[in-house]
């Protein structure tokens, strides 16, 4: 029966799929051989989810997966330029793609690919040959190129936001329809392409223009009624460049593509040979599911090699949403009380309104025993569940009072004998605080994945459940919606709340019986066991403790702030002989590098200016419009982000800003401030300082901040064994005047501050792997005379040049640095090609030493609330190298000694490190005053 209507064409952009598994995934290499196989595991598995999504009676009865066949194509015939800045093609990349084509054929799908077209031009022929036949088609792929295809029958579909594109969505992209989307496009351009366009238009300018006279052909036929001087010039002197432009991307749908569309017939994969693919490729976990679902039996691979103390893991039932138990009175929890004795353990996770630990209620508490064991106590939901439109807030029926459940849970909660699990345990742990209960002991799997795999991907549990459970979580909006129709947890309906809740609960079991024995396999045991797990309950403490926030003077600073900014617009509008919004990016580029000539101007994709600030600081040496714009946008970010931001941050309640630390959000160990960030407030300019200034102590208080002083280059002298600069930071001397006086022969008494300052960008810079260029800008000095300096630096010093080509080489062999400490920093990239390498490179060499010093202070703050404990203090922040206390005035001089006594000797006794650890201390009522 040939293709027409009722039929389904379904259309997958497979190069996407292969750069999205490539790029999202962290490499993985064939056990038996070492062939890189990462994107072929990534694009089996989301081939497999598409074939699984599209079943049932809107199956697709045709379909292919489509790709491009090298890369010289007739565009390149054309334009000779077109895509030439495209990076060229990982070497780890280029054996797995005929691998993919192997995969798609493994599944019994066409695998299509023309020499001289690009695949785009396939789908495009394709999808027309069908809607002409009066079938359906859906394009997988979010590619903007093809949404010149959509209308008549044919959609898109986004996997990877899991929406569709129609029309609609396509004219909300580009402000026109389909049809008129090449037009906007030609105009346009595309930097990643390398399709030239219009100079100095854009898709919004270009969707006004098209949509003012019609189409192409009539705007360029009509360009001189345009009042606009500089649109109408750049329309008429580019007309040939527009339409070339306009060929590029226009896709050839009129291929002869040598087969019609009935071939593409969906089959069934053939057992044998799709297992026996994957078998091939060492596939377990997929190819286990594969042959469950044919109904086959999965081919017999060679184990992994199993330490010999590796326990055995028991065969565990799949995950099963509908099993869980929605437990509604006592009599059901005694049960689940009585059995969680039972087991010594139980993955323990609350639902709340708020991702805010501090404004959150409490709505519902799931726990799990057993793999498909699971259940969900709902405490606060609401009767309107369904989401209605002004809610009535009466509670909903079959659930217990909160006090009652609270009651029962808290002493398993609290018993010692009791292993509590959970992911990301520092919010649960504060929920229950607010109720009175102190969550111990626990073991926390957000912080296992961390300690095993930094470096390689994010540890929130739907990335771990996919890539260690091959489980794909309920997605949180299917319970509240998104968009303005979103509902809060406490209005979900309880019968969707007992399957999602419920669900996480289990799926942190099961990561944490994969987790827990991995870690010593994986060297990271004390990692977890000192430097992360202990952390949770302090940092809990700093955040419930909070800092107090002088409103009144942040609203003063905001004033002031405007004044300042009104003030700046001023000065750039005269120095730009005319008004024009200084915020915009697109405006500013207009200004600086076609009315005022300035060299450097580069545009990005959508046609405008590149004006980032490193842009505009080479621009300040010539010119002092671009040095008031970075002033200006300094003010601004200063207002917005802290002077304005932090007053709706302070919480009504406690009168304080409370920040949240994510434990697991840097490769290196460091912490980080979110809601809001605390740790990127400017230290060195006079605003920034004035912001601190908001931050005071309670009446009889105050506050007191310790630092340590320069500790990554002391780290640095003892890792790369720099004689010089040890003894130096033994002596106590300036250390950037004593590597001046070590790179430029000058004796310390005749140290100039011009000369220190260079030194001091060098000690820095080297840090994270400073290029001659960047030390240039830096200084502003010429790129020559800073790639001399650096060359000298390294003459002096030969040591840290050693550190670093060590520091590589082994990251090259074992693909992960470590720091003293034992943390691992994997480096997924360090044999990556192209402008990769360069950054992974650094990041490798700076990586020991940004996360030694990161786990010297964790360590510290571990033991602090022991060493502070029974006095009137409390630890309030830390930000990067400093710690930020509120004490009483009469124990000001107590708390500096036994905090500095603590942070000098954090590295021991795991580590003595060969320069001394100097922490410097302030204090004052406010954190400008003790910094």
């Amino acid at each position: 029966m040939s293709f027409g209507k009722g039929h389904h064409l379904l259309l997958v952009d497979g190069s996407a799929f292969i750069f999205r598994a490539f790029h999202a995934l962290p490499p993985l290499t064939r056990k038996s051989d070492g062939l890189p196989v990462g994107a072929v595991s990534g694009f089996v598995n989301m081939l497999w989810k598409m074939i699984e999504e599209n079943r049932g009676p809107d199956a697709p009865t045709h379909a292919a997966v489509v790709f491009d066949k090298g890369s010289h194509t007739f565009r390149n015939d054309l334009y000779d330029q077109y895509k030439a800045n495209r990076d060229e093609m990982p070497a780890e990349l280029r054996p797995q793609i005929p691998l993919t084509r192997d995969a798609t054929r493994a599944f019994n799908i066409a695998c299509l690919e023309q020499d001289g077209f690009e695949a785009d031009d396939i789908i495009g022929t394709l999808a027309c040959k069908a809607r002409d036949a009066g079938g359906r088609v859906t394009i997988i792929s979010s590619d903007k190129d093809l949404m010149q295809l959509v209308g008549g029958g044919v959609e898109m579909f986004d996997a990877m936001k899991n929406t569709r594109i129609d029309s609609d969505g396509v004219r909300a992209k580009f402000g026109v329809p389909p049809e008129r989307v090449v037009d906007v496009q030609a105009l346009a351009g595309d930097s990643i392409d390398n399709v030239p366009g219009a100079p100095g238009i854009g898709v919004k300018t270009a969707a006004l223009l098209i949509n003012e006279y019609g189409d192409l052909d009539t705007l360029l036929a009509r360009a001189e009624e345009i009042k606009q001087p500089k649109r109408r010039q750049t329309l008429i002197e580019h007309a040939d460049q527009i339409r070339l432009s306009r060929d590029l991307v226009k896709l050839d749908c009129g291929m002869d593509l040598g087969y019609d569309l009935d071939t593409l017939e969906v089959r069934e994969p053939d057992a044998e040979t799709l297992l026996g693919f994957l078998s091939e490729m060492e596939f377990r976990t997929i190819t286990k599911r594969v042959a469950e679902a044919l109904g086959a039996e999965a081919p017999t691979m060679p184990e992994p090699k199993r330490a010999p103390d590796a326990p055995e893991m028991p065969e565990a039932p799949p995950i099963d949403p509908e099993s869980y138990e929605w437990v509604k009175d006592a009599a059901a929890l005694e049960d689940w009380v009585a059995l969680i004795r039972a087991r010594g353990h139980v993955a323990i996770d609350t639902e709340t309104t708020s991702l805010n630990e501090m404004r959150a209620e409490l709505v519902g508490i799931s726990l799990c025993v057993d793999p498909g064991r699971a259940c969900y106590i709902p405490l606060a939901h609401k009767a309107d569940g369904d989401g209605g439109l002004f809610g009535g807030g009466d509670r909903a029926e079959g659930q217990m009072d909160m006090d009652e459940a609270l009651a029962l849970l808290k002493p398993v909660l609290e018993d010692d004998a009791v292993l509590k699990i959970g992911q990301n345990m520092k919010y649960d742990a504060k929920i229950f605080a607010r109720h009175g209960i102190e969550l111990a002991p626990f073991d926390d799997t957000m912080l296992m994945s961390y300690a095993m795999h930094g470096g390689l991907h994010g540890h929130g549990m739907d990335t771990l459940a996919e890539r260690y459970l091959s489980h794909t979580c309920i997605p949180i909006k299917e319970i509240l919606g998104t968009g303005k129709s979103q509902i809060t947890f406490d209005r979900a309906p309880i019968e969707k709340a007992v399957k999602y809740a419920a669900e996480d609960a289990e799926v942190t079991l099961r990561l944490w019986q994969q987790f827990r024995p991995n870690l010593h396999r994986a060297q990271v045991t004390t990692v977890y066991e000192t430097l992360e797990r202990p952390l949770v309950p302090v940092l809990a403490a700093m955040e419930r403790a909070g800092v107090k926030v002088d409103r009144d003077t942040l609203s003063r600073m905001s004033s002031a702030f405007s004044q300042k900014m009104a003030a700046l617009e001023a000065e750039i509008h005269a120095l730009a002989g005319e008004p024009f919004n200084v915020g915009s990016p697109k405006q500013l580029g207009e200004v600086l590098f076609d009315r005022m000539g300035l060299p450097g101007g580069k545009k990005g994709k959508t046609g405008a200016y590149s004006t980032p600030a490193d842009v505009l600081e080479d621009l300040a040496t010539e010119h002092d419009l671009p040095a008031r714009v970075l002033d200006w946008r300094q003010m601004s970010k200063l207002k917005s982000t802290y002077t304005d931001a932090l007053q709706e941050h302070i919480l009504p309640d406690t009168g304080r800003v409370h920040t949240c630390y994510s434990i697991a959000g840097a490769n290196t160990g460091r912490l980080a401030s979110t809601d809001p960030n605390l740790q990127n407030i400017p230290v060195r300019s006079e605003e920034g300082r004035r912001i601190r200034e908001a931050f005071v102590a309670e009446p009889g208080n105050v506050l007191v901040s310790l630092d340590y002083s320069q500790i990554e280059l002391r780290i640095l002298a003892h890792v790369a064994g720099i004689e010089a600069l040890k003894q130096a930071f033994r002596e106590g001397l300036d250390i950037h005047a004593a590597t001046a006086s070590e790179m430029f022969n000058v004796p310390l008494d005749e140290m100039t501050p011009e000369v220190r300052r260079q030194a001091k960008a060098i000690n820095f810079g080297v840090i994270y792997g400073i290029s001659g260029f960047g030390l240039a800008r830096n200084l502003r000095i010429p790129r020559d005379q800073a790639q001399g300096f650096i060359d000298r630096y390294f003459e002096r010093f030969p040591g840290i040049k050693d550190y670093m080509n060590d520091t590589v080489a082994f990251a090259k062999e074992h693909g992960f640095v470590q720091t003293l400490f034992g943390r691992k920093i994997h480096t997924p990239e360090i044999s990556a090609s192209g402008p990769r390498a360069g950054f992974a490179r650094r990041a490798a060499i700076n990586a020991p030493i940004q996360g030694t010093a990161a786990d010297v202070i964790r360590r510290a703050m571990i033991r602090m609330p022991k060493a502070i404990e029974g006095m009137p203090a409390k630890m309030l922040l830390q930000v990067h190298d400093e710690l930020l206390f509120e004490v009483e005035e009469g124990a000001v001089d107590e708390l500096i000694a036994r905090a500095r006594e603590v942070m000098e000797g954090a590295s021991l006794p795991a580590v003595d490190l060969s320069v001394p650890l100097i922490v410097e201390a302030g204090k004052g009522a406010n954190w400008a005053a003790a910094h």
